[in-house]
């Protein structure tokens, strides 16, 4: 296998994807020459070698490995193929173009124009996602998603080290600003130079469209704002997620909460998550409707869901922001005691909202999830957060994908739950074992409710029972339990709007 013929595959792959038009053939060849430090080329015969972008990109970096070009790791080798692969994406100017004039013809045009790119340019690992293991359970509230997430890198040692002994940077920011188009990467910072954004405008400011590398779900995208500012659920919030959705009608979009455990990964960059998939949480329905006074055009009900969701929904999407508005307002200086709902304690506030719009028909609908992140000492991650007995498959915040009732679960449990369903066929003591036992006492309760459980059977029983343990997750984190009382208390808050 020589270097000549890796680097003619990955033009020969960069032409075909569309990343390349074949003018740029002998350009692309000698960007790749540069970039692995090789200054001869034969144009050789490629005929039945592998050419799937994995293969090709393995053996570049083998070879830039063996040249010394850098220290053979996880991290060192995203940082290498992305700089690869930068040579075969168009430049943002030509993307951005494309992606206009794609708009032209619809929204739908558009958007799929620029899935399609980052796919191509490798800039969402395609092969890596695929390893993702997806299932879906049923429940008392719809068919819920449970992904356990095998595509965000694992942490690299020698990267920890090379981080910890390099000269702390604050460029870019944070991994959701504008500056990383382009951007080489580091040890610490992922590479981003086949990443492209598309620029657009909601709320009459400067906000970037792009996906997410890690597509948790079809076509899921990030909308960011063009300065680094923080997380902040407002009127505006609404303002901007309908700015969005009236541009492209095919996507929703939500935002995670302002707030720490209840909020997303990162509060320190206003961003939304939006994308073309219809949740669990989308399909639900309202249980009870109800009409807010002043707002009698605005429908508005309970929806039947595990966390506590108000669903406003008419024609008008300015009224729908009106009270949107308002019930932000109430919610955020609520108290009801009896219902152990604290607006703050020590002047620390503890009620937001998680909010999600969307598109019905030709109508406007904005989901408003109601969180509250107060900690006690039986609770100290969260009174509505994962309870303990649950941490052995849930511990991390609820954010808005798991909100819609999409579990992001670790990559952990792959390997436990398969070592899980030797130690159960065989017999073993899980609870002697390091790794396995805090899952112990679920298995106990699993034995206790299958008759017969075997070989055959047995993955499908631990997924189904994963399944229900994250829908007792999304139970911990509502406010409002849908039991008689729990009603009661969200009606107690409803009569107050």
């Amino acid at each position: 296998m020589s270097i000549s013929s890796s680097i003619k595959k990955l033009v020969e792959y960069g032409i075909s994807s569309g990343l390349l038009p074949e003018c740029e053939r002998i350009y692309a060849i000698n960007q790749l020459l540069e970039i692995m430090q090789e200054s001869e080329y034969v144009d050789e015969d490629i005929s039945g070698e592998k050419s799937d972008l994995e293969s090709i990109l393995t053996e570049l970096l083998d070879e830039a490995v063996s040249r010394g070009l850098f220290e053979d790791g996880p991290t060192a080798r995203d940082l290498f193929d992305t700089r690869l692969m930068n040579a075969m994406t168009p430049r943002p100017a030509q993307v951005q173009a494309e992606f206009k004039e794609a708009y032209a013809k619809s929204p739908q045009d558009a958007t799929d124009y620029f899935y399609k790119l980052s796919k191509a340019s490798n800039y969402i690992r395609s092969q890596r996602v695929a390893r993702d293991m997806k299932w879906t359970v049923d429940t008392d509230y719809g068919k819920l998603d449970i992904t356990i997430n095998l595509s965000k890198p694992e942490k690299d040692p020698k990267a920890i080290a090379a981080a910890k002994n390099a000269k702390q940077s604050a460029y870019p920011k944070c991994q959701l600003c504008v500056e990383n188009e382009g951007y080489a990467g580091r040890m610490d910072h992922p590479a981003r130079q086949n990443h492209r954004i598309i620029p657009i405008t909601i709320n009459d400011s400067a906000w970037g469209f792009q996906y997410s590398p890690y597509v948790y779900y079809n076509e899921h995208c990030i909308v960011f704002n063009g300065e680094h500012t923080p997380m902040k659920i407002e009127k505006a919030t609404f303002v901007k997620l309908f700015d969005f959705i009236e541009q492209f009608p095919h996507y929703f979009l939500g935002s995670n909460a302002d707030l720490p455990i209840v909020g997303g990964s990162i509060l320190s960059h206003d961003h939304f998550q939006g994308g073309r998939y219809e949740f669990a949480m989308e399909r639900a329905s309202v249980i009870e409707n109800f009409t807010v006074p002043g707002y009698e055009d605005v429908s508005c009900g309970i929806v039947k869901w595990p966390l506590s969701v108000i669903r406003l929904n008419g024609p008008d999407r300015n009224r729908i922001i009106d009270l949107a508005d308002h019930i932000l307002g109430k919610w955020r200086g609520y108290t009801d005691e009896a219902a152990f709902i604290f607006a703050e304690t020590d002047g620390e506030p503890h009620n937001t909202i998680t909010p999600i719009a969307r598109k019905r028909g030709d109508n406007f609908e904005l989901d408003l999830a109601l969180r509250n992140n107060i900690t006690t000492e039986e609770h100290p991650l969260g009174v509505y957060h994962p309870h303990d007995k649950l941490h052995h498959i849930k511990k991390e915040n609820i954010g808005l994908i798991e909100v819609m009732g999409l579990a992001v679960l670790p990559a952990r449990l792959k390997g436990e739950l398969g070592r899980l369903s030797e130690f159960i066929l065989e017999g073993k003591d899980i609870r002697g074992d390091e790794e396995l036992a805090k899952h112990a006492d679920w298995v106990d309760e699993i034995k206790a409710a299958y008759s017969d459980i075997n070989a055959s059977n047995i993955n499908e029983i631990l997924q189904q029972e994963v399944g229900k343990v994250f829908c007792q997750v999304l139970e911990d984190a509502g406010v409002y339990k849908l039991d008689d009382e729990g009603i009661a208390s969200f009606k107690r808050f409803i009569s107050t709007l």
